[in-house]
């Protein structure tokens, strides 16, 4: 910006957005100034550099500003861990599975991680069985971005959700609709009313 701009030659637009031409960075400094305006680089990597003559302080704002919104709508994806023994009972199973769901339906991946202790390692399938179960249950709402793989002690698959599960939003304006059916309908009796005696 102004005098940082170490192009020999620039191409310029001025404020109102009309083209000034290509000149040294100097010149185009002087008209900035003489305007109260600062020289900003808008695009370096063209062909000479574009330069636009403006208020910098405004457009640094509206720049911030747009990035700020920008990270408002990006959907940050966490990753939601759920634990299983290889002896966990139905119960324990069906309340976790629903956990699960419940992070998947929200936008998250799981994490589903089988946890050994001691000789209960000998077994490894009953993990995997745990794991390739939970996988089967979720398939509508999951998809397996990890199969299950060993990890020391443990057994670990991970689930992404799928676009379509998603719960669905009710559209704007549904209730309204209803609403205005019924208010229609006594609107068309009153003014046909004596249609409706004829026959």
């Amino acid at each position: 910006m102004n005098d940082r701009i170490r192009a020999k030659e620039i191409r310029v637009i001025d404020d109102d957005g009309s083209q000034l031409g290509i000149m040294p960075p100097a010149q185009a400094l002087t008209i900035a100034e003489e305007k109260g305006l600062d020289l900003v680089e808008i695009a370096s990597t063209a062909t000479p550099p574009v330069c636009r003559i403006m208020n910098s302080g405004k457009f640094f704002y509206q720049q911030a500003k747009r990035e700020s919104e920008a990270r408002k709508h990006q959907k940050h994806i966490q990753v939601k861990e759920v634990k299983f023994r290889p002896k966990i009972d139905e119960h324990d199973f069906q309340f976790k599975r629903r956990n699960a769901e419940r992070f998947l339906l929200g936008g998250n991946k799981v994490k589903s991680t089988v946890i050994f202790r001691g000789r209960e390692m000998v077994h490894n399938e009953i993990g995997r069985g745990i794991l390739t179960r939970l996988a089967s249950e979720l398939n509508e709402v999951a998809l397996i971005e990890v199969p299950p793989r060993q990890e020391g002690m443990t057994m670990v698959q991970i689930l992404a959700p799928k676009k379509e599960a998603a719960p669905a939003r009710p559209k704007a304006g549904g209730k309204a609709k209803k609403e205005a059916r019924p208010r229609a309908a006594a609107a068309a009796v009153a003014r046909g009313g004596s249609e409706g005696e004829e026959e």
